[in-house]
């Protein structure tokens, strides 16, 4: 089955440039909870370091992709007032271009696919990418969202989340994040590198857009190699 293997990294606005209403809307279970200013502080820092988590404030700044047989793929990354022209390297383009224009190349790219493969795809990456769509005014070329189980997914591409099989929909005590997987398996963790998931915001803010580019590539390796293991040992539904 041809699987388009995908990740995404995301940024959040600046919750000191959003209105009062808003920070209201985002901080008010916080002001409800919290028994102290010390812990109030802490629960606002954290917050605001996981403004990329949602699309409702937050974007996506590249996207990964990798054919899950073949050595080939594609990061599509945003570059704003940045001169990077479009490059290669070992088999895979790197293009700058919008949030848009990340969007309008996924769905084209899975309309070439029989299934796309992620982890955490379908609690993450997949709604993220649905809900920034439809900001956008961009209707999604297939519905990556029907059904959790793969045995519903008839009438759409199939949508094979490694964090659900793996832990087979959860039913596993310890769940593990991509790093415990990819350990498990002998798999270069992504995670290893310079760069960590939670530095995104930074990195782009520093115009660092490369080396999240890279960095999300890493993921993809790291996931297309699960989904090898997985295929080829694990999979009895596809």
């Amino acid at each position: 089955m041809k699987t388009l293997i995908f990740d995404i990294e995301t940024v959040g606005e600046k919750f000191q440039d959003m209105d009062a209403e808003t920070q209201e809307a985002l901080t008010s279970w916080i002001q409800e909870t919290s028994q102290s200013q010390q812990q109030y502080q802490l629960e606002l820092d954290r917050l605001k370091n996981r403004m990329g988590f949602s699309p409702l404030h937050g974007e996506i700044v590249s996207l990964a992709t990798l054919d899950g047989s073949e050595e080939s793929g594609g990061v599509y990354f945003q570059a704003p007032d940045a001169e990077i022209n479009e490059f290669s390297r070992d088999g895979v383009k790197f293009r700058p271009m919008d949030e848009a224009g990340i969007l309008e190349k996924f769905w084209e790219l899975v309309t070439e696919y029989q299934a796309v493969a992620g982890f955490n795809s379908r609690g993450f990456d997949g709604p993220f990418l649905n809900i920034r769509s439809a900001v956008h005014g961009i209707r999604p070329s297939t519905d990556i969202m029907q059904g959790r189980y793969l045995y519903q997914q008839k009438y759409s591409i199939k949508h094979i989340d490694l964090y659900d099989q793996f832990t087979y929909y959860g039913s596993m005590r310890t769940k593990g994040n991509l790093h415990l997987w990819t350990r498990a398996f002998g798999i270069g963790s992504p995670k290893s590198g310079d760069i960590h998931g939670s530095e995104v915001g930074e990195y782009f803010q520093a115009g660092k857009y490369t080396d999240i580019a890279h960095y999300n590539l890493g993921d993809v390796y790291a996931t297309r190699d699960l989904y090898r293991i997985w295929r080829d040992y694990l999979d009895f539904q596809t």
